[in-house]
């Protein structure tokens, strides 16, 4: 009987710490602190990446392999043909996206234009060269 008369002072005074307790409303816990090596990395935009760009201008099929860097709404990279690779610059507007770059055409220089939209992880548009005044569509699927 001492045990238990023991026992029951011991819970009435944790029942009474309890109940002097400040009152908490149920939450979410605190985040922790952010330190520097966990600040989040930067949004490598929707673009971003490896493409494989397949055109048509004038009956002419070619291919190039572009790498788009998206930063905001600028994009910067690189187009390689097999004249090698050249420097391209382009604007992302939601999901359109446009960029050109320079290159050469039997030793002449080419100035290329393109602008497509992204729609089922494709970008479908127009390609433009400027030098020939001629267009033609072309299709960018990211590479794997």
């Amino acid at each position: 009987m001492k045990m238990k008369m023991i026992a029951l002072p011991l819970l009435l005074a944790s029942v009474g710490a309890f109940a002097q307790a400040p009152a908490q409303a149920p939450g979410p816990a605190p985040a922790p602190a952010p330190t520097q090596a966990s600040a989040p990395a930067p949004d490598a935009g929707l673009f971003s990446g490896k493409w494989k760009v397949h055109s048509v201008v004038s009956g002419n099929e070619y291919d190039t392999a572009c790498t788009f860097v998206q930063k905001d709404n600028d994009v910067t990279g690189t187009c390689t043909t097999d004249d090698g690779p050249a420097k391209l610059t382009g604007k992302v507007d939601g999901k359109k996206l446009s960029w050109s770059y320079e290159s050469q055409y039997n030793g002449a220089p080419l100035t290329l234009n393109y602008s497509g939209t992204l729609d089922a992880g494709k970008i479908n548009g127009e390609v433009d060269v400027v030098q020939y005044n001629v267009a033609g569509g072309f299709t960018a699927t990211p590479e794997k």
